[in-house]
């Protein structure tokens, strides 16, 4: 494995060894002595997949708020999604700056995500399944997002009519979640 830091401090990207040959390819997609070396000791408690059918569906901007912030591995088994990241760290450097990627089951690649990000992906292939690692179970009292489309971070997402979920559009704006 290749791990890489991203422009926003403690998010890496992680490029996987694949081994191919004449019946088809095999990698090591999770190693945690690996990561731990390098200083991403998450203790991942709970694997989650999503399926969208269509390209064009947005999911995000999501995250948890403390106590039940979570830390993220993502990777895409099928298909290929624009992965943006918010660094909503109080104190870092890189607060409300965010960062994009393209994550293809075609590169094998996968995302680091720290806690105290926001997190969200555009499907840019029909029937594009992702897959991610969470340190932090679910907690519905704990979750939180900010909307796709908010004017004051200007992420050109790869879609200008996404298709989202009734809870994605409701999302409030960054400014209104900084000034709560």
């Amino acid at each position: 494995m290749k791990i890489s830091e991203s422009t926003l401090a403690g998010a890496f990207i992680i490029e996987q060894d694949l081994h191919e040959d004449a019946r088809g390819a095999f990698m090591e997609v999770f190693n945690a002595p690996v990561l731990e070396r390098h200083g991403l000791g998450a203790a991942f408690v709970q694997d989650n997949c999503s399926l969208s059918r269509r390209a064009g569906v947005i999911r995000g901007l999501h995250f948890q708020r403390d106590p039940h912030a979570q830390a993220k591995l993502v990777w895409v088994v099928t298909g290929s999604i624009f992965d943006v990241i918010v660094d909503l760290r109080p104190g870092s450097r890189t607060r409300f700056k965010w960062e994009s990627f393209i994550l293809t089951d075609e590169r094998p690649c996968m995302l680091y995500i720290p806690k105290g990000f926001a997190h969200g992906f555009c499907t840019l292939k029909d029937d594009t399944r992702v897959f991610y690692k969470v340190d932090s179970p679910y907690n519905p009292g704990s979750e939180a997002g900010i909307r796709w489309d908010d004017p004051d971070l200007g992420i050109p997402w790869p879609t200008v009519s996404p298709i989202l979920s009734e809870k994605d559009a409701r999302l409030p704006l960054l400014r209104e979640l900084a000034g709560s």
